[in-house]
């Protein structure tokens, strides 16, 4: 029956070969192929786009409007879909008020036991919420910590007024707010700040009884600097922009809050217990702990919802995350652990017939919770949902219900359905996916020698428990043990301790202007290509100079505000989305416009443009396994695990002298196939003499590491110490030793 299948017909989003298939509802299904080959066009361009936007049509304009935003997708037709709900790998985020508590609902369970139970008694649940005004603290606002203005960053002393004395934005001449302290014949504009008296220094910070005090009084509604800073920076609700984000960050210094010491609630709230602990105290504690508390809670009235409580603690540790507690801000978890935070939170769900759609839940998982992992999702269809998943690993592909592989290349060369059906069908396949199951061949190699060593000394950094450590240069180093074990913390120390180059996941770029061309510099080489061939000036294919097309200002879409309505975004139609004049686009190199070089791949780039300094810096990018990405591509659309290798090339391209590379799970997002192309780059890196140290969970990193420190042994307070360093090959019985021999046999 119809119902019982999503039906996608003539997909054409991205790189999508009008591509057909069908699914089954009520399944756990893995869609697997190389990078690039189109997995995430299908399942959160076109299935979680079209889902996502059907629903919202059927919400007014302004609930539409503060509901996310979805493109709709170039397809024929899709059929069979639920409202969808995405789990993706970015951060939680969210603001100073968001724990691990809150976003998961522990928090709401928490607070009702104790309004139930606490001795002395307090009342309802709200009393125990930060974010409520009878619960929280008042003089942090529940924040747990107070922000106060830094007086010394403020001022800069050895300037006046009119240049520039007070550096707040918008105090300066010119500013909004300049003449409120220039121009009302209370200050001398034009001496320095120092030259002045102190109390004429205080007026202008403090205002108040500062400038009554002053002989030639300010008028009567005169703020100071630092109270008008704070009124405006400081005491306001909204959520701030990004640019006033970062005002408060350069001017403002936080310390834990004086009144609650950080426990952000009320006198009354922080001193009542339920079996002699405070509320304070059990968010505080260890997942695992935190359970075992509540296992001697039976008090009547609260069964369920201690029930429910520990429910929910349980799915945590499940996943991976006993390590954390309640309290812990959301805006300090990785993007793995924000993900699965997110799936345990739509455990406790009670709504099904859903479609759910994750990216790559393994991610900063080891081998060994991959399993359970797998557990949670198939709770999640067993509860009546479709759940899609987007995921290179092995393990979870062999627990899927079904896979389907897109293919067979990256780019222009992908986009088709090249297989469907069963991980024991899949291990049979001539797909990508199916050569490289097949070539899985366990191999540890013959360790390199090391060139020297390097002392990490005394780390104390979280939970490591005064580790001293030394690490060889000029090999590979993998840093192994659970998540949570203290692997990206002894990596943190020794960045602190020793000069060394951080290849993290972070994007490469801020803006869409940025791609491939721009990062590279091929740019300048590209134009005066054309300009000798054409004879034309170089500033006319440059889409940011006189090229660009002044309907859409170079960025080949218009975007139009509708005011209460959703902004939207059209492809220009004075160039078609081609950012370029016509003028520009009716010159040609060997038959290809500048519109037509910006949408040539990497790879297709190094066989058409035979420009020696063009080849040289494109080549890297096209080594790390990136070859598939448009010249003309923005940057900002890449993934972590993209964003990376784009480092890694451009280390490959620009290092001199040997540095320490440090690199955070390199295989995120990687297919089998890319992996190997992946251990070839840094063995490349090595060949060059530099030193690499990798955290990872791959096993097939961790086989062809030089020497290993391994963590452990277990998250949190139970890890923080080395259980093994030396070569792969002797590693014990610990978790990564048991994963690797499990694997082998």
């Amino acid at each position: 029956m119809r119902e019982h299948m999503v039906r996608i017909r003539d997909a054409r989003t991205n790189n999508l070969d009008h591509l057909d298939l069908t699914i089954g509802r009520h399944q756990l299904v893995v869609f697997a192929g190389i990078s690039g080959s189109g997995k995430s066009s299908l399942v959160f361009d076109t299935i979680a786009a079209e889902a996502g936007a059907e629903l919202n049509e059927t919400f007014p304009p302004f609930a539409r409007n503060r509901l996310p935003k979805w493109t709709r997708p170039e397809v024929g037709s899709i059929d069979g879909l639920s409202p969808v709900i995405v789990i993706d790998q970015r951060r939680l985020g969210g603001n100073a008020r968001s724990t691990v508590g809150t976003v998961t609902d522990t928090w709401t369970y928490l607070r009702l036991l104790f309004s139930r139970l606490s001795t002395p008694f307090v009342g309802e649940s709200n009393c125990f919420s930060f974010n409520d005004r009878s619960g929280m603290c008042p003089r942090c606002d529940g924040l747990g910590e107070v922000l106060s203005a830094a007086v010394d960053r403020v001022l800069d002393l050895d300037r006046s007024l009119s240049e520039g004395a007070i550096r707040l934005p918008g105090f300066g001449e010119g500013g909004y707010w300049y003449a409120q302290y220039a121009d009302i014949g209370t200050f001398d504009a034009e001496a320095p700040l120092r030259e002045w008296t102190q109390r004429e220094r205080d007026a202008l910070l403090y205002g108040g009884q500062h400038a009554a005090a002053l002989g030639t009084r300010p008028p009567s509604d005169y703020e100071g600097v630092l109270e008008r800073f704070e009124r405006i920076y400081l005491r306001t609700s909204d959520e701030p922009s990004e640019r006033k984000r970062r005002t408060i960050e350069e001017f403002t210094h936080a310390a834990t809050c004086p009144e609650c010491e950080g426990e952000r609630l009320h006198e009354a709230a922080r001193i009542a217990t339920v079996r002699g602990l405070t509320i304070g105290q059990m968010s505080r504690l260890e997942i695992p702990e935190l359970r075992d508390v509540l296992r001697g809670i039976d008090a009547p009235g609260v069964g369920s919802a201690v029930q429910a409580l520990r429910e929910r603690l349980q799915a945590m540790i499940t996943v991976g995350l006993g390590y954390l507690h309640l309290a812990r801000a959301t805006t300090t978890l990785s993007g793995g652990e924000s993900q699965r935070i997110k799936a345990v939170k739509h455990l406790g769900s009670s709504l099904i017939e859903m479609l759910y759609v994750v990216d790559e839940p393994t991610v900063g998982l080891h081998p060994s919770d991959v399993a359970d992992m797998a557990e949670l999702l198939q709770q999640l269809r067993d509860r009546g949902n479709t759940v899609l998943v987007v995921e290179h690993d092995p393990a979870l592909m062999a627990m899927a219900d079904e896979i389907v592989e897109i293919g067979p290349g990256a780019g222009e060369q992908g986009g088709r359905l090249v297989f469907q059906g069963s991980f024991e069908q899949l291990r049979e396949a001539d797909t990508p996916t199916g050569h490289a199951l097949a070539a899985q061949r366990p191999t540890v190699q013959t360790p390199r020698v090391p060139r020297d060593w390097v002392r990490v000394e005394s780390a104390r950094r979280n939970n490591l428990q005064d580790v001293t450590e030394r690490i060889p240069t000029g090999v590979m180093t993998v840093l192994t043990g659970v998540a949570g074990s203290g692997k990206s913390s002894l990596a943190t120390e020794l960045v602190d301790q020793h000069p060394a180059i951080v290849v993290d996941q972070r994007p490469v770029a801020a803006n869409r202007r940025s791609t491939p061309i721009t990062y590279t510099g091929i740019a300048t080489a590209i134009r005066k290509l054309f300009a000798r061939e054409t004879g034309a000036p170089e500033g006319l294919f440059s889409a940011n100079s006189t090229g660009g097309c002044p309907e859409c200002d170079g960025l080949g879409v218009l975007y139009t505000d509708l005011a209460f309505m959703d902004g939207q975004e059209t492809v220009c139609p004075a160039c078609h989305g081609t950012r370029f004049t016509a003028e520009a686009l009716s010159h040609t190199l060997d038959g290809l416009t500048i519109s037509d070089i910006e949408h040539l791949s990497i790879t297709e780039a190094l066989e058409r443009l035979q420009d020696r300094s063009i080849r040289s810096k494109l080549q890297h990018l096209d080594r790390v396994g990136l070859g598939y990405l448009r010249l003309g591509q923005s940057l900002n659309t890449l993934s972590g695990g993209e964003a990376q290798r784009v480092k890694i090339a451009k280390e490959l391209r620009d290092a001199d002298a040997p540095n320490i590379y440090v690199l955070d799970e390199p295989t995120t997002g990687l297919h089998l196939r890319d992996i190997t192309t992946l251990l070839s780059v840094l063995d490349e890196l090595i060949d060059h003499g530099h030193t690499v140290v990798v955290i990872e969970h791959n096993l097939d990193v961790i086989r062809r590491a030089d020497w290993v420190i391994d963590l452990g042994p277990g998250p949190g307070r139970h890890g923080g110490t080395v259980l093994f360093t030396g070569p792969v090959s002797g590693l014990p019985e610990t978790a990564t030793g048991r994963a690797l021999r499990e694997a082998d046999s």
